[in-house]
């Protein structure tokens, strides 16, 4: 019971926004991240939980593919295109939620 009410309440993710060219990713808190590009491919671990969830957004009139998966060290999400991806990501408090927006560019 005491662990309960000192260990402190996890982060959840709660949707994601398809744009053109970008997701925003909305959390009810501040995730930590850790984001890398590997082979051309954009990861983001979020230390947060979630459902798993993926899609596709248009980006120079191509498809590129996004999915939220669940791992050990939290939610997973990866953008991958048919061509090399690079991409930047800024978040910022809004609404009293936390918004992630994930641009990417060749």
């Amino acid at each position: 019971m005491i662990g309960r009410l000192t260990a402190p309440t996890p982060v959840e993710l709660q949707q994601v926004d398809v744009l053109p060219g970008a997701l925003v990713v909305w959390f009810s808190a501040e995730p930590k991240l850790h984001g890398e590009l590997v082979d051309g491919t954009l990861g983001l671990l979020f230390d947060a939980r979630g459902k798993v969830q993926s899609g596709q957004l248009t980006y120079n009139g191509k498809s590129v593919n996004w999915r939220v998966r669940d791992t050990d060290g939290g939610l997973l999400l990866t953008l991958v295109a048919a061509r090399a991806l690079k991409g930047d990501w800024a978040g910022a408090l809004q609404d009293g939620r936390w918004r992630l927006q994930v641009n990417l560019r060749e």
